[in-house]
């Protein structure tokens, strides 16, 4: 099974299929789902959770989404099914399926600066503003050219609000808790019993999923990048992009089941 890219530029073979020791850790958006025009307008395909359940099961529970998302998108998205899963970077954090939702971070966001941000929206249509508890994003994919100036802006509304990051992404800038991220998410689950003693794996396809390929390098595990983050990681075995990690995922399923 290979991959490779519209381009033509040539991927390498995928990763090899989930082995017994691992921990898999997979972001969403992008990398389980392709790209939509907002965030609520992302498809879940049929099967999808199905082959993410035999995973977990294979893996003795040893399965995460790691998000940006707020873990309540999260569960809406893939309701029935319930994984263990980290939203907002590492604000908030689920251990184990049937475990409570745990805030991580301090505090929310100040409500001013939610008001603040809420008006670059009106800039250009193409601009959505996206709430969360505990972070904040602001989308841009209909309004590219607008990219630097919105970094700037919300550089300058973090002026004085100690403790708070600023984060591209893909056509996205993220407001977050500076001491938090995907990589501190790891860390916390690698922690739980059910993941502890496992070579941690991350799946990622945004800049925001770098801090989890750091944390499962240091802890001796893998990076699989997907996507363009992929195509500018050549040294790192990767996937063409969401529909090939699906297709892993479903032969995986299909091969264990």
């Amino acid at each position: 099974m290979t991959n490779s890219v519209s381009s033509g530029g040539a991927m390498p073979a995928l990763p090899p299929f989930p082995r017994s020791d691992w921990a898999l850790f997979l972001d969403i958006d992008g990398t389980l789902l392709d790209i939509a025009d907002a965030p609520d307008r992302v498809v879940v395909p049929p099967d999808l959770r199905e082959h993410l359940r035999i995973a977990a099961d294979r893996l003795d529970g040893a399965l995460a989404l790691v998000s940006g998302r707020a873990l309540d998108s999260v569960d809406q998205l893939f309701d029935p099914l319930r994984l263990a899963a980290s939203g907002q970077h590492g604000s908030e954090w689920r251990p184990t399926p049937h475990a409570q939702v745990r805030p991580v971070a301090g505090l929310p966001l100040p409500e001013s600066l939610h008001h603040g941000i809420a008006r670059l929206a009106d800039l250009h249509p193409g601009i959505l503003v996206e709430r969360k508890s505990h972070a904040l994003a602001v989308h841009y994919r209909h309004a590219p050219e607008l990219g630097p100036q919105l970094g700037a802006r919300l550089a300058e509304a973090l002026e004085g609000h100690a403790g708070l990051m600023l984060m591209p992404g893909r056509h996205v800038w993220e407001v977050k808790d500076a001491t938090l991220s995907k990589g501190s998410a790891v860390e916390l689950f690698l922690r739980e019993p059910t993941f502890a003693g496992r070579r941690p794996v991350f799946i990622g396809d945004d800049r925001t999923d770098e801090d989890g390929f750091r944390a499962v390098e240091r802890a001796g595990g893998l990076a699989l990048p997907v996507g363009g983050l992929a195509r500018s990681w050549p040294e790192r075995q990767g996937f063409a992009d969401a529909q090939a990690v699906r297709g892993w995922l479903a032969a995986f399923a299909e091969r264990t089941a």
